[in-house]
């Protein structure tokens, strides 16, 4: 099935908005579900508010990983809380999402590869059980390869957990301790009164609240640019593919320079050129290109630059619109950007030549996502000084399924004044 996107474990939501709140959500991805959840349990009023479908957009297309193995020492403690919350969390929704820890391995070519993760582990200490390793290593953890690697680094503890399974469990968990999730229904607009927060505009009208949640994922610096908030974010593109059903060498999760592989729910295998995802170019590219000439500096052998239809479709979109509608969000209710083939193909050669027991896959199915990327790859969960009430989590740079049990709960603390899970210094957005 090329170019359909996963299918996610159905979820039965509210045919009805509220007319109030305590908390509103915007966005029904993995990290606003995880708040809900949160906010749910404490007793907090809350109601989410998605565009479109529960968990459409990359919350159910990326590929599971569940890591604290190479976290930045900013990013660290949300990993590790994120770790901890993970393992707990089929108890505490009454459901299995997936959640395995049979460990990540990173190999690599050259000495100038395995550089980074040495100064990693430097950087860490002895508080994760991380480990370099070798070719013969490798070997052992990962059998039946032909590649000749420089070396690695493995964690055993690190995981997986499946995105068409994870977000639907814990949105029934939150709705059965009293949230609420809408579909299908796109805030416009924030309310202001008196220069705060007073509540949200939906296509179906006026949610009142004292608190609004923006995980909005690639949709957020739109929303917040109608309301004169600059949030530096620019997508990437990831083209994935599944594999039918098959015996491979190992369930644990492996990254290579040109691609990775992981045992998922169906049996077969989710795989990537995780050396090469796609930026559409569009207006914000130009507006933001001194913010992420860094980034593009270090990683421009992974980016391929594209100009296409991407950017008529965003020129064309709507900027400024006024809480009464229509906005961009009711002409977009799902974000399906094109599988890019040639990269696909390019995991499959490099991954085979790696480990012939995949000369025998089918693909069973081909999907994209599109992720938002900030100018440090770190998100920002921060409440915003511009609009008092509000507090963005978003910006997740393809690592929201993996740190959202942490973001999540963080969001929760920060937009109901509860002391913070971590430190939130990191992401702020005053950091920009």
């Amino acid at each position: 099935m090329t170019g359909t996107p996963p299918p996610i474990d159905p979820v039965t939501t509210s045919p009805d908005l509220p007319a109030e709140c305590e908390v509103a959500i915007i966005g029904a991805g993995i990290v606003g579900l995880v708040a809900a959840l949160n906010l749910a349990e404490r007793g907090v009023p809350v109601v989410v508010i998605e565009k479109g479908r529960l968990a459409g957009e990359q919350s159910s297309r990326n590929l599971g990983w569940v890591r604290k193995m190479g976290r930045g020492q900013a990013d660290l403690p949300l990993a590790l809380e994120s770790d901890r919350l993970w393992q707990e969390m089929p108890a505490r929704v009454g459901a299995d999402l997936g959640y395995r820890r049979t460990g990540i391995l990173y190999a690599v070519r050259t000495e100038g590869q395995l550089a980074p993760h040495e100064a990693w582990m430097a950087s860490v200490g002895n508080g994760i059980d991380s480990r370099l390793v070798s070719n013969k290593e490798i070997a052992a953890l990962v059998p039946g390869g032909q590649e000749d690697w420089y070396g690695g680094i493995h964690t055993p503890s690190d995981g997986k957990a499946e995105p068409q399974l994870a977000a639907s469990a814990i949105a029934r968990a939150a709705m059965a301790k009293g949230a609420k999730i809408v579909e299908n229904c796109a805030v416009r607009a924030l309310s202001l009164s008196g220069g705060r927060l007073s509540g949200v505009m939906t296509e179906r009208g006026e949610v009142r609240c004292n608190s609004v949640i923006l995980a909005g994922g690639v949709w957020s610096r739109r929303f917040l640019g109608n309301h004169g908030v600059s949030f530096p974010t620019l997508p990437v593109i990831a083209s994935v593919l599944r594999t039918k059903p098959m015996d491979g060498p190992t369930d644990m999760a492996v990254g290579a320079p040109d691609f990775s592989f992981r045992k998922d729910h169906t049996g077969g295998f989710t795989i990537t050129q995780r050396g090469g995802f796609i930026a559409p170019l569009a207006l914000d590219s130009l507006l933001l290109a001194r913010k992420f000439l860094p980034v593009l500096g270090a990683e421009w052998k992974q980016i391929r630059l594209s100009l296409g239809r991407h950017f008529l479709d965003d020129l064309s979109m709507q900027r400024r619109w006024p809480a009464t509608g229509p906005s961009p969000f009711e002409d977009h209710r799902t974000t399906n950007p094109p599988v890019n083939d040639k990269l696909n193909a390019e995991a499959m050669a490099n991954l085979r030549a790696a480990w012939p027991a995949f000369g025998k896959a089918e693909i069973a199915r081909t999907w994209a996502g599109m992720i938002d990327i900030t100018p440090d790859a770190h998100p920002v969960i921060a409440p915003l000084d511009e609009l008092p009430g509000v507090v963005v989590a978003s910006g997740f740079s393809g690592h929201g399924f993996g740190t959202a049990p942490a973001a999540g709960q963080l969001a929760a603390d920060l937009a109901t004044g509860a002391a913070p899970l971590i430190n939130p210094a990191p992401y702020a957005l005053t950091r920009f």
